[in-house]
């Protein structure tokens, strides 16, 4: 599989990384899982542990680990998979709603879904790369 870029990109995505969702087609239909990463240029999600079969990695051995051929999660598009609503537990379509304090919140909604909110994942508060520092200040650099 190669490398194809989304000829129409995803404006506002209703799933995010660390959301736990439910493959609704496909081969891995119905099982659940938890959103390992966001690929926005392709449109497409990797479900942790999901979708094994379609990709093998060979890699070398060296020092501190061993070589071999391992599976990879392949990416799924993100209009396979829905969020698993927490208080009923079935997937379910994410909304959005303004609270009476202004805050902006996931809802669920659909047939199956109880609009409650849906909290958004703690492992968006951690941030995977350091943001930039400038040693000099940005006046310095243009005198």
């Amino acid at each position: 599989m190669g490398w194809k870029a989304a000829e129409k990109f995803i404006r506002h995505w209703k799933v995010l990384r660390g959301d736990t969702v439910m493959i609704i087609s496909g081969k891995d239909k119905g099982e659940s899982g938890t959103i390992k990463r966001v690929i926005l240029s392709q449109n497409r999600v990797i479900v942790e542990g999901k979708n094994l079969a379609g990709k093998k990695k060979h890699i070398k051995g060296g020092e501190g680990h061993e070589g071999g051929i391992f599976t990879v999660e392949a990416p799924i598009h993100a209009s396979n998979v829905q969020v698993i609503d927490t208080v009923t537990g079935t997937h379910c379509k994410v909304g959005t709603r303004y609270l009476e304090d202004g805050t902006k919140v996931r809802v669920s909604r659909g047939i199956r879904a109880s609009g409650s909110i849906i909290p958004r994942p703690e492992i968006l508060k951690i941030r995977t790369t350091p943001r930039p520092m400038l040693l000099v200040p940005r006046i310095l650099q243009w005198t």
